[in-house]
């Protein structure tokens, strides 16, 4: 362990006071949308505020036991968190209890804990040190797939326990491999996945096959001296058409509800339930103006209209009893942590300091894009929680774990860390 006193000038306030300011906004904000006007402590353990006290409590521990730690004992162990944390994901398929529908939780005596937010944490650790290992190029195919499959394996066990949600999140990683120097194009790549893919669920999926062929045959003919490029575009033709027919056919195998979500946000009409939760997060975002109703005066927020409004739908509070002024300021206090994590990853010395410091500003980047977007109605409903203001241990806990360990890293900032 490293003395205190040696580190405590080192570490980065800044960081810890705007982690600090946004857990305490979204404690008071549980605390509003779980209280439902009963005349009830903040501290109440039977509401969803007293719990997240406990968890606040428990994550300010675990950051001071991160602080004191030495630096090196996290980049050396970062293979065996990522290992032992996928069995923590696998034990849910043993041990787990069903949540919502969902078996994805283990239960603790009276506390749960959701494993794939801590799986998060292992695969930051795990593709760090792997990209910052001795002749690493990511551009090099076998370097390439290596770092995908750190990324994918926990992606697909999540996956499989049917928590598409959570299984998104860790695509997130992939900006970290773009930083890093992986090609452009397969941005491109990407992109032109998701435009296919919405395409497909707009547009009846054989005007899109037609639609392609015509532009490969338009390509075909005014390129037909180049074999490479008639070739090129043979082969992407069959592989978008795939893709489309893919498409349909996975979309088919969802749940209900997951296709309701998907349809709510394409515009498509689906029954009144389905598309309750984003229309009166709308509404209670909407009803708050430029000032908001005032703390604890939300009418949505009281009586509830809202389904997990202290979790997933938490920005509607926010928006309802703060207004348009009041979300703006904690999105700024977000916005501000998310680049002072950037600006501190551009400063480490160590390669694995700064791919970590990309790892975790990607991971709230993600949480923070599509939480706030569901609550908008921009985004679909996946359920993920907004960093540090959503109710919820587990999530807490793997943040307060993904940030802190940065920091401690970042005291560390003129070695070189492998």
């Amino acid at each position: 362990m490293a003395r205190q006193d040696s580190i405590t000038g080192k570490i980065d306030w800044l960081t810890v006071i705007l982690y600090t300011l946004l857990v305490m906004i979204g404690w008071l904000v549980i605390y509003s949308a779980s209280s439902g006007g009963d005349d009830k402590s903040i501290f109440d353990t039977s509401i969803n505020s007293g719990k997240q006290f406990q968890w606040m409590v428990a994550s300010a521990l675990i950051a001071f036991i991160i602080l004191i730690v030495e630096a090196r004992f996290y980049v050396t162990l970062s293979y065996v968190f990522y290992v032992l944390l996928l069995l923590f994901v696998l034990s849910v398929l043993v041990i787990g209890v069903k949540v919502k529908g969902q078996q994805n939780w283990i239960r603790f005596g009276s506390f749960q804990m959701q494993p794939s937010e801590l799986a998060k944490f292992g695969a930051a650790l795990a593709i760090s040190k792997y990209l910052a290992g001795l002749n690493v190029d990511i551009r090099k195919w076998h370097y390439k797939w290596r770092a995908f499959a750190i990324i994918g394996l926990p992606m697909v066990i999540i996956a499989v326990q049917g928590d598409a949600g959570s299984a998104i999140v860790f695509a997130a990683f992939s900006l970290v491999l773009f930083r890093d120097g992986l090609e452009s194009y397969y941005l491109i790549i990407g992109a032109s996945a998701v435009v296919l893919a919405l395409m497909s669920l707009i547009i009846y999926k054989y005007y899109i096959i037609v639609g392609l062929a015509v532009i490969i045959l338009l390509i075909i003919y005014f390129s037909w001296r180049n074999k490479k490029l008639v070739l090129l575009s043979v082969g992407v033709f069959i592989l978008a058409s795939v893709y489309v027919l893919g498409v349909d056919f996975a979309f088919s195998k969802l749940k209900p509800h997951q296709q309701d979500r998907i349809n709510v946000l394409l515009g498509k009409k689906v029954s009144e339930k389905a598309e309750w939760n984003m229309k009166q997060s709308v509404i209670a975002i909407g009803s708050g103006g430029i000032l908001g109703k005032g703390y604890l005066n939300g009418t949505q927020t009281k009586l509830k209209f809202v389904p997990e409004q202290s979790t997933d739908f938490i920005f509607s509070s926010i928006g309802e009893e703060f207004g348009f002024v009041g979300s703006l300021f904690i999105i700024s206090v977000f916005l501000a942590l998310l680049f002072r994590v950037l600006y501190l990853a551009e400063r480490q010395r160590s390669k694995f300091s700064r791919i970590y410091g990309y790892c975790v500003a990607s991971i709230l980047f993600f949480h923070f894009l599509v939480n706030i977007g569901m609550a908008i109605g921009v985004a679909p409903v996946i359920g993920i929680p907004l960093p540090f203001i959503s109710y919820g241990g587990s999530s807490l806990l793997a943040f307060t774990l993904l940030l802190f360990v940065f920091i401690r890293l970042d005291t560390q900032r003129y070695e070189t860390m492998r």
